[in-house]
C-alpha cells in the first residue's frame, strides 16, 4: 500500500454540538477531534452506540456540518462549501455503503446502481457499461432486473456496494457493512472491501464490532466523542 504525503482526510480540532431542545443546554458529541487518513488506507472507527462515531461519519461524508475546527477533504477546506457544492463532491469523491442498504424499493438492482450516474449526467450508453461491470464485479449479473424485495440481505448489500463502485469515487465510507448479514455473507463483504482497498480505494469503516475492525489497517476507538480516549491499534 502506497500512501500520499498529503492525507485524503485531515481533521483538526473538530467539534460538533447538539441541543436537546430549543431552550436546553448544548452538549458536545464530538470534542476537538484530530484525525488524518492517508489515501489507500483501510481505517476502522469503532465505538459503542452514542460514542459519536456515526456523527463523525456523517461529517466526513459531508452529510452533516460541524461547529468548530477544520476539515480538509483531499486538500479542500469543506467548512464554507454550499450544500450544492457538497452534493457535487459527495457524488465524485465519496461512495457510501449503508447498513440498511438505502435502496429504492420500486427500482431494480440495475436502476438503483444507475441513480448516482444520472446525477453525474453520464450518457445512457456509458451508464449501461458502468452498471453492468459493477454488478458483475459483485456477483449479481443475474439479478439486475430484481427489485430489493426479491433479493436476500447479502444481495442487497452487494447492490449497495455496486452503487458505491459505479462512480469510481476514491473514498468508500461503509457504515456497519455486515451488521444485517449472516456470518458467511459478512465475510464475503469484508473480502470485497479488502479487495477494493488493494485496488486503491480508501476505506473508512464504521463499526461496533472489534473482530471486523481488526481486519483494517488501522483501528480508531472513539469514546464519548473525546479524542483523549481514542486509542489506535495496529
Amino acid at each position: 500500500m502506497e500512501n500520499k504525503s498529503n492525507p485524503i482526510v485531515s481533521i483538526c480540532g473538530l467539534t460538533k454540538k447538539f441541543r436537546t431542545s430549543n431552550s436546553g443546554p448544548q452538549f458536545e458529541v464530538l470534542k476537538k477531534i484530530n484525525l488524518q487518513i492517508q489515501a489507500n488506507e483501510f481505517v476502522a472507527i469503532i465505538g459503542p452506540s452514542g460514542s459519536g462515531k456515526s456523527t463523525l461519519m456523517n461529517i466526513m461524508g459531508l452529510l452533516d456540518h460541524f461547529d468548530e475546527g477544520e476539515y480538509f477533504l483531499d486538500g479542500m477546506n469543506v467548512k464554507d462549501l454550499t450544500e450544492i457544492e457538497k452534493a457535487s463532491i459527495r457524488n465524485s469523491k465519496i461512495s457510501f455503503i449503508f447498513q440498511n442498504f438505502n435502496l429504492l424499493p420500486r427500482l431494480t438492482a440495475y436502476e438503483n446502481v444507475e441513480v448516482p450516474l444520472i446525477y453525474q449526467g453520464i450518457s445512457r450508453v456509458k451508464r449501461n457499461k458502468k452498471i453492468t461491470e459493477a454488478l458483475e464485479r459483485v456477483g449479481l449479473s443475474d439479478r439486475m432486473k430484481h427489485k430489493p424485495a426479491e433479493l436476500s440481505g447479502g444481495q442487497k448489500q452487494r447492490v449497495a456496494i455496486a452503487r458505491g463502485l459505479v462512480t469510481n469515487a476514491p473514498i468508500i465510507i461503509a457504515d456497519e457493512p455486515t451488521g444485517a448479514l449472516d456470518s458467511k455473507t459478512g465475510e464475503n463483504i469484508m473480502e470485497l472491501l479488502k479487495e477494493l482497498n488493494e485496488q486503491g480505494k480508501t476505506i473508512i469503516m464504521i463499526t461496533h464490532n472489534p473482530i471486523l475492525a481488526k481486519q483494517s489497517d488501522r483501528t480508531l476507538v472513539i469514546k464519548d466523542g473525546d479524542l483523549s480516549t481514542m486509542e489506535v491499534f495496529s
